[in-house]
């Protein structure tokens, strides 16, 4: 958030004002500075070349010539059915015996993004359930279930029993925005049932979770940890009422403690990371970080089920062409960028505090996984921070140092083309809102203020900050 904003609002919190007074007085300041970013979202990554439900699976715009082949293998690998082993082809086989898709584009599909089911009979294609039990013993107060592990596997090979099935219902909130235009939200509600392994027990969290959009990850990967942490405010010293905080995680790559940036709750800190838990914890398949099959001890038939015919299911080979796709998958450019009402949305964004915890610029360092990535200024509005969004969108479940209810800060680039890609528009970690003006109709805690001056703004503003968010 900008100085002179930071300033204001606390004059204008001192006079003990309401919150929809606070957020009418921030509504009227315009940065005198302002100047709109760069189309270029993901600066020499960017593609300009797509708009349509390809949108999301372009190869970086600055590729070398020698990734561009493993980028398509890698490609092939993302979107490959994996099968039962011992199978013809040993190469794709070892799925399960615990899975959720058989593929990475099963849950991303054209490296998108996910949805929760519609009705309460319809299976979760593009959606998880995480799990913890209370632990005393355990620094953050939780660990994984003793027999369902920290997440639930919703299929499984012929022999083996799926451990359960999430039945997802809704009910709806009614609200106002300032102007007495009336709006309805979605309130979710999880049910497990068709338990294979027993009661799951007392005080069990729940934390559903969609797949997010697969864009622009090396970009994110290869941002410093400084440049991260010099964001961050745990403390909220400068009084913004903003409390940003890394999260710390394990690195399974060197067995050290490093900054998480991937997950809802940033509970992964690299790609490498990221794609082999995704690998074993969705597929079953083992791969070079992961090379154990991912059964409880009271499993008595995932033990026992058939392996691949090799020593893990995903070579080393495979796993690095996988990692590279992913770290070389293209931001799509901005769209419209001179729309005055788009440039009057984003003037919006900073002055109602969105920017504060979406911030629209980092830079990578000098040093990234690959060279395309390096010292790239880009524009993902995200600050890879946790925060705490309030009670309302609380999961309740902690997260290595994230409480249970602080969330990363998700990238905003994109989103316009999620309808385009995916064919639907629903948001944040369990896609409960559907659309952004529901998405930020949910924000609480340290997006409180910010959610108030949206809510109470003139409809016209509220349309031209979700046309520029659209437009991203």
């Amino acid at each position: 958030m900008d100085r002179s904003f930071r300033l204001t609002l606390t004059i204008v919190a001192a006079t003990s004002l309401s919150l929809a007074a606070i957020a009418a007085e921030i509504t009227t300041k315009k940065p005198a500075d302002f100047t709109p970013v760069s189309p270029f979202l993901g600066a020499a990554t960017t593609q300009t070349k797509s708009t349509s439900d390809a949108a999301f699976t372009l190869m970086a715009t600055n590729a070398l010539a020698e990734h561009q082949r493993p980028f398509f293998f890698g490609n092939r690998l993302f979107n490959t059915n994996w099968v039962i082993a011992p199978a013809s082809v040993k190469s794709f086989d070892g799925l399960g015996p615990f899975f959720n898709r058989v593929s990475c584009s099963g849950c991303h599909n054209k490296d998108g993004r996910g949805r929760p089911p519609l009705s309460p009979d319809e299976k979760m294609e593009s959606m998880l359930i995480r799990l913890s039990v209370p632990d005393a013993t355990s620094t953050n107060g939780a660990s994984p279930h003793p027999v369902y592990g920290d997440q639930l596997s919703e299929d499984a090979i012929l022999g083996v029993k799926p451990e359960g099935k999430t039945k997802v219902t809704t009910s709806a909130i009614s609200g106002k925005y300032g102007d007495g235009e009336s709006y309805e939200l979605s309130q979710p509600h999880y049910e497990i049932a068709n338990l294979s392994y027993g009661d799951l027990g007392k005080g069990i969290m729940l934390s559903p979770r969609v797949a997010p959009q697969m864009i622009g990850l090396g970009l994110l990967e290869a941002v410093p940890a400084g440049a991260l942490l010099a964001n961050a405010d745990p403390d909220d010293k400068d009084g913004d009422g903003i409390s940003g905080r890394a999260n710390e995680v394990l690195d399974p790559l060197t067995n050290t403690l490093q900054i998480g940036r991937f997950g809802w709750k940033a509970n992964q800190p690299n790609l490498d990371a990221q794609n082999s838990g995704a690998a074993n914890g969705d597929i079953g398949i083992t791969n070079p970080l992961h090379k154990v099959e991912n059964c409880a001890p009271a499993q008595a038939d995932c033990l026992a089920a058939p392996v691949g015919g090799n020593e893990i299911d995903m070579s080393d080979k495979f796993f690095d062409k996988l990692n590279l796709y992913t770290r070389l998958l293209a931001v799509p450019a901005q769209r419209n960028p001179g729309d005055p009402d788009i440039i009057k949305g984003q003037q919006l964004f900073t002055s109602f505090g969105c920017s504060s915890c979406h911030n629209p610029t980092l830079a990578t360092g000098a040093k990234a996984a690959l060279p395309e990535l390096e010292n790239q200024i880009f524009h993902p509005f995200t600050d890879l921070l946790l925060h705490d969004m309030g009670k309302d969108l609380a999961d309740n479940r902690p997260d290595n140092l994230a409480t249970g209810s602080e969330w990363r800060t998700p990238p905003l680039w994109g989103i316009g083309l999620i309808q385009t890609v995916n064919g639907h528009n629903r948001l944040l970690h369990d896609g409960r809102a559907r659309g952004s003006a529901e998405a930020i109709l949910w924000h609480g805690g340290e997006a409180e203020i910010a959610r108030e001056a949206f809510r109470n703004a003139p409809k016209s503003d509220r349309d031209a900050l979700v046309a520029f968010l659209n437009s991203l």
